[in-house]
Order: C-alpha cells, then structure tokens, then sequence
C-alpha cells in the first residue's frame, strides 16, 4: 500500500517542480527586465546630471564673463576720466600754444624786416665774392703753371734721386771689389810668407772669400753702371734740365 502511494505521488511532484522551475524563469525574466529598466533610467539620471553639471559650468564661466566685463567697464570708465583731464590739460595748452604762435608772428615779421637788410648786404657781399672769384681764377692759373713745373722738377727730382742711387750702389761695389783684392792681397802674402803650414787653410779661405767678394763686387758694379747709362739718356731728355741750362728759361705754360 505505501509503495503504491509512492509511485503515484512522484509524477505530481516532478509537475511540481516543473511549475516551480518554470515560475523561477519567470521571476527571473522580470527582474532581468526590470534590472534593465533600472539601468536604463540610470543611464538617464547620469546624462541629465552631466548635462545639468556643463549648465553649472556654463552659468559660471558667463558670470566670470560678466565680472570681466563690469571690471573692464570699470578701467574705462576710469580711462575716460584720464582722458577728460587730458584734453582739459591739452586744450590749456592749445591755448597757451596760440598765445606763442602769435608772439613768434609778430617776431617773424621782425626777422623778415632784418632779412630783408641781410639779403641786400648779401648782394653787395655777392658783388665783392665775385671780383675776388675772378683774381682767384687769375691766381688759380698762374698757381696751375707753377704747379706743372714743380711736378716737372720733382720728376728730374726723383731721376736725380734714381742715379744718386745707382751711383752709390757702384761705389759700394768698387769698395767691395777694393777689399777684396787687399784680401787676396794678404791672403797670397801670407802664403808665400808662411808656405805650406798649420795656417795654410785659413790663408785659402781669405783667398777664395776675396775672390767672391771681387766677382760679386764686379757684378753688382756692371749693373749699376747699366742702370746709371739708362738714366743719363733719360736725363738728357727731361725738360726738367733742360730749361736749367737754357739761357733764356721756359715758361711753365709751354712745359
């Protein structure tokens, strides 16, 4: 009899629990939805706070934008005060500026009046640079021809110079070759004096300097007189020298 009750209840309590499990999946489905719901409408209050919080700062920044603009009205009107002063400074100035203007009018005038007697003394001043221009263009011109001869004479001057030059430069070259033939001189005596001995080297060293210094001083000597001939043919034909020696002197407007 119990197994027989047993058997008949199992199938009632699986329905049982179907129903239950059924009814779970049910409750679970709304509150899924409703959780959605939740996290939909939180979503939203998000949004509105973020929106309502960009307002807040929105509303700031225009009341910091006011502030700026009172204090801004406030440093123009405070510039326009300055400024009021200022042109009442300037016009006081522009006053006083006219009073000068008219007191430099009337002293313009006085100074056109003593114009007008320094331009009439500039004319006679005129007159008199005008004769003393033309004795300057005279004395230009006699200073011109002076002139021309003294570069003339300056010309036969450093020719003159040129040849002093070579000149001396042929003297020291006689006086090198000179000495060395009194070395040679020396040099031969000592060696024949001496002979052949301790100081034989030294006696042929001061006869081969000797006969350098003599080459060279022969060199040096040929060019020189070359240099001196060139310069006597130039001379003869520099007018510097010529009217030197001519019995009745050119005039330096015909050099």
């Amino acid at each position: 009899m119990p197994e027989t009750m047993t058997t008949d209840s199992t199938p009632n309590l699986l329905e049982d629990i179907r129903d239950i499990l059924l009814n779970t999946e049910g409750i679970e489905e709304a509150m899924a939805a409703d959780t959605g719901s939740q996290t939909a409408m939180a979503k939203e209050r998000t949004s509105l706070t973020r929106e309502q919080t960009r307002l807040s700062t929105k509303s700031t920044e225009l009341a910091n934008i006011r502030t700026d603009l009172g204090r801004e009205r406030t440093l123009l009107a405070d510039q326009r005060t300055t400024l009021a002063v200022q042109r009442t400074e300037m016009a006081r100035r522009r006053t006083s500026l006219g009073e000068g203007r008219t007191r430099m009018a009337r002293e313009r005038t006085t100074l056109s009046q003593e114009r007008t007697g320094l331009a009439r003394e500039r004319n006679r001043l005129c007159e008199t640079r005008t004769d003393l221009s033309r004795q300057r263009t005279s004395l230009a011109d006699d200073r011109t021809h002076l002139a021309q001869g003294r570069t003339l004479r300056a010309a036969t001057r450093t020719r003159l110079s040129l040849q002093r030059t070579e000149l001396a430069r042929g003297r020291t070259s006689l006086a090198l070759i000179r000495t060395g033939l009194a070395f040679l001189t020396i040099g031969l005596t000592l060696f024949r004096y001496f002979g052949v001995s301790a100081w034989t080297v030294f006696d042929a060293g001061l006869v081969l300097m000797s006969i350098w210094m003599v080459v060279v001083g022969a060199r040096e000597f040929r060019r020189a007189n070359a240099r001196d001939r060139a310069l006597k043919e130039l001379l003869g034909r520099d007018g510097g020298l010529t009217d030197l020696f001519d019995p009745e002197p050119v005039s330096p407007r015909g050099v």
